[in-house]
């Protein structure tokens, strides 16, 4: 496949030609969004902002607002990505997934793994919330306090689902969409760039989940952030296929939706998904246990091995043997020890070609 541009690229200027094309995918979604604001919910374009703004004071509003994110969202964020691929002259899954069929119970491990950690997570939000920044940033603090006040507002009203449409809308919107969107970026894209950039695989996802965290603009939940980021970052590197890391993303966002869902329909009298307080130090601490033996469990079964001096790209350059497992060719380890893997995933050495 030949793309616009070289596929041999520098990993910063890959990522400098990704902010590009997002750029240009955002205005595309917003002129999107204009039409069919104006076509469906007969919106003018200087009602657009209004209803962004406050749509509880408009009729659809609820139904625009919805429509605009899951726009913005796709085109922004998830298109993107597959462009950058498609013009550096790479096949999607070849891109995304070198290391295919995935087993169904990749993905429900994936999964597992993310409830596991629910009340792990519980606790880092409540550190977070009630965190404090320096005395000299007193006025930061206060700024962005009352914008992530706003922003749960909005996210209250978006997530009260009056109907089991408006929680079919939201699981679309709120948690498939972001799913794949969000995955391709941050760990298909961004993720596997930086791997790429400092040479290190641990360093590559650290980064990314920074990025992936601070890109919310949200400093009070920056921290859980960063870990779920962290655990999807590794999801990917180990088993080498995008939907792994999808799927635990999907969890983590549709689990939340159903027990707000439950809450609101009177079905289950569940703990509160938006609190920010944490669940008693018991549930804490056997989360944490439980995600420890569920990340070195995925990490045994998952992960290709790898010399203990080579860098492992999942995304560069692989093939597929007939029993689905990742075969590297030998430049696809950073650096290269004239290493592959067999049918099995068993290691076994080769004469390189470049003694």
């Amino acid at each position: 496949m030949k793309g616009f541009v070289s596929s041999r690229l520098h990993p910063l200027v890959n990522l400098i030609l990704l902010v590009g094309i997002m750029l240009a995918a955002f205005c595309v979604a917003g002129f999107f969004i204009m039409v069919i604001g104006h076509l469906v919910f007969g919106l003018g374009a200087l009602e657009l902002g209004n209803v962004t703004q406050n749509p509880a004071a408009y009729e659809q509003g609820w139904a625009f607002t919805m429509l605009s994110q899951g726009v913005l969202l796709f085109v922004g964020f998830g298109c993107s990505a597959l462009a950058l691929a498609a013009a550096t002259g790479n096949s999607l899954p070849q891109y995304f997934a070198p290391r295919r069929p995935v087993p169904l119970w990749w993905l429900l491990a994936a999964g597992l793994l993310i409830l596991g950690t629910i009340p792990f997570m519980s606790g880092l939000i409540d550190w977070n919330a009630h965190a404090h920044f320096p005395s000299f940033l007193k006025n930061f603090e206060a700024n962005a306090r009352a914008m992530e006040d706003k922003a749960q507002e909005l996210t209250k009203y978006l997530t009260s689902f009056t109907s089991f449409t408006r929680f079919l809308v939201g699981l679309l919107v709120i948690a498939v969409v972001p799913a794949i969107s969000e995955e391709l970026v941050f760990r298909g894209v961004i993720q596997r760039n930086l791997v790429q950039w400092f040479g290190s695989r641990h360093l590559g996802i650290w980064a990314a989940a920074t990025v992936f965290s601070a890109i919310h603009f949200q400093f009070f939940g920056f921290v859980p952030r960063l870990v779920l980021g962290v655990l999807l970052g590794y999801l990917y590197e180990w088993s080498g296929n995008i939907l792994v890391p999808m799927a635990a993303h999907f969890t983590q966002n549709a689990f939340q939706l159903l027990l707000l869902y439950l809450q609101q329909r009177h079905v289950a009298n569940t703990f509160n998904p938006d609190s920010t307080e944490s669940l008693p130090w018991p549930l804490v601490l056997g989360s944490v246990l439980l995600t420890a033996l569920l990340l070195r469990g995925l990490h045994r079964w998952l992960a290709v091995p790898v010399a203990s001096d080579e860098v492992r790209i999942p995304t560069e350059m692989h093939t597929l043997s007939s029993g689905g497992a990742a075969v590297a060719k030998p430049d696809s380890y950073v650096p290269s020890t004239g290493r592959t893997l067999g049918r099995a995933g068993v290691d076994g050495s080769h004469q390189d070609s470049t003694r």
